[in-house]
């Protein structure tokens, strides 16, 4: 019994995760899952940068396209996530859209809305 579960949850794993990236797109998430989101993302690069750069064989790794390929889904998916949250609660202040996205925000002004707009403006630039 134990055999067969786990392997029906092996193969759902994936599925079930897709679905979930996309019902993110959907639905809109409160801040305190966005913030829990936010950190897995950052967690899941950190990981997947340290795998990769201490692997010996390239076959040691073979999941690396499948993984890229998801994180990249996630990323989009959170950026769609708290670009709508930004504009739909941001006039309840800073806090409203989670605690990661005011913290980075305080981080990339850094006390002074022209370092802010400066940064903005290379940010831009470099996404052309």
């Amino acid at each position: 019994m134990g055999t067969l579960f786990s392997s029906i949850a092996s193969r759902l794993t994936i599925p079930v995760v897709l679905l979930m990236i996309l019902a993110m797109v959907i639905l809109p998430l409160p801040p305190i899952l966005l913030d829990a989101f936010f950190t897995f993302n950052i967690m899941l690069a950190i990981v997947v940068l340290l795998v990769s750069s201490t692997v010996s064989r390239v076959l040691d790794f073979s999941i690396f396209p499948s993984l890229l390929l998801i994180a990249t889904l996630l990323r989009l998916t959170l950026n769609v996530a708290s670009t709508r949250i930004v504009l739909l609660e941001g006039h309840n202040g800073g806090d409203a859209a989670g605690k990661v996205i005011q913290s980075f925000g305080e981080v990339v002004i850094g006390g002074s809305y022209v370092v802010g707009m400066v940064v903005f403006v290379i940010l831009m630039i470099i996404n052309l």
